[in-house]
């Protein structure tokens, strides 16, 4: 029992010494904030604004995440993002916003009356243990400047009382300590946690971003088979009714048709095979076929590189993550076959709750670069991470 009630105490003291770290940091912040908050808005400057919120932001959300751990609760994060390609309007909403002023409510308090508090409180059990050196040390101050604990000892007498004020110190930081901490928490707590309507915003502004995101992959993806179908399969066909036509008149003129058919045939055949691997790569029909993990097998059984799959109760999962899975596979495997100049490859597919993680790995000799707008990098060496969620 006294060990768990000393635990508790040194937690609580551990806490409030952290809180007073934070706090010193948050009077930098918040002075550094109201120096340039007058010279954002005169200077026009305010565009900047939104990156300083967004480091207020992060700022909190880490004062989030410690309190929640100390109070044994969750306090979500706000969620809170800036859409790339924003508007004046949109940047401006998104400083003002009224998350972004509890934030800066929760750093003034943060700044001064918790880092006065928490100093005080910390210091407790420091002035006990001073108070029982006073004891001895008095004696060699100066005469004009006597030692002062909490009043100025010039004597033996006086000393002699430093051991009851010690233990009055010692009283005080044991009930004290675990009740600022309570108190201090709960205040952070409650500025810091977001309200419903936040979450809900929050909430609506992830949700437009992933739908923008999946609104161009749709439309970036219908634009890749519309130029598979025009630059394979309609050419081919385009070259079948050329030699078709060819034949016709090689059979009106009494000329040879059948090489015209030939090529025809040919032709069209191309134009079949081009169709299927369009098909394909809309969504491999082996993934029906074998799930993901049979799906993957197959890809490392016809890798050049020796290639293994190891993979941890993955089951199925939604076939747009199936598919995705898939193609990333098959690419990082392409170029370790291609440029990796390794004896072995091996895929390692997990699953973390919501979460799966594919991991492609080779022993080649590395190198690869990404460039903007390269698609996917030549890899010299295939290491790739894919996360999706699996809902």
């Amino acid at each position: 029992m006294k060990d768990g009630r000393m635990r508790r105490w040194l937690r609580a003291w551990g806490y409030l010494a952290v809180e007073a770290g934070v706090s010193i940091a948050s009077v930098v912040f918040l002075c550094l904030g109201l120096v340039l908050l007058p010279l954002m808005i005169i200077s026009g400057g305010v565009l900047l604004m939104p990156e300083a919120v967004r480091g207020l932001h992060g700022w909190t959300d880490a004062s989030r995440r410690r309190v929640g751990a100390y109070r044994g609760e969750e306090l979500p994060p706000i969620g809170r993002v800036l859409p790339p390609g924003s508007t004046l309007d949109e940047r401006l909403r998104f400083a003002f916003s009224r998350a972004t002023g509890r934030d800066c409510l929760w750093l003034a308090v943060q700044a001064l009356p918790v880092l006065f508090v928490s100093l005080v409180t910390i210091s407790l059990p420091v002035a006990a243990v001073n108070s029982l050196a006073v004891t001895y040390y008095w004696q060699f101050a100066p005469a004009d400047d006597p030692v002062g604990s909490p009043y100025p000892v010039t004597s033996w007498e006086l000393a002699a009382t430093m051991p009851l004020v010690a233990v009055a110190y010692a009283i005080l930081s044991i009930f004290l300590i675990p009740l600022v901490a309570r108190l201090v928490s709960f205040v952070s707590a409650t500025l810091l946690a977001t309200p419903e309507k936040s979450r809900l915003e929050a909430r609506v502004d992830a949700l437009t971003l992933s739908r923008a995101a999946a609104l161009d992959a749709h439309a970036a993806e219908l634009r890749r088979i519309e130029r598979d179908l025009h630059d394979g399969a309609q050419n081919r066909l385009v070259n079948v009714v050329m030699m078709l036509g060819i034949a016709e008149r090689a059979q009106e003129t009494g000329g040879d048709v059948l090489e015209p058919l030939r090529r025809a045939h040919d032709a069209a055949t191309d134009a079949l095979a081009g169709l299927r691997r369009t098909v394909h790569d809309i969504y491999p029909p082996i993934l029906d076929e074998l799930g993901l993990e049979g799906a993957l097998a197959s890809l490392a059984g016809r890798s050049v590189v020796p290639c293994t799959v190891e993979t941890t109760r993955v089951g199925r999962v939604p076939a747009a993550v199936e598919s995705a899975s898939y193609f990333v596979v098959a690419e990082a495997l392409t170029n370790v076959n291609k440029y990796s100049e390794g004896t072995r490859a091996t895929v390692r597919v997990s699953r973390d709750g919501e979460v799966l993680l594919i991991e492609v790995q080779d022993d080649g000799v590395g190198g690869a670069v990404e460039r903007p707008g390269a698609g996917s990098p030549a890899s010299v060496v295939a290491s790739r991470r894919s996360r999706a969620r699996c809902r």
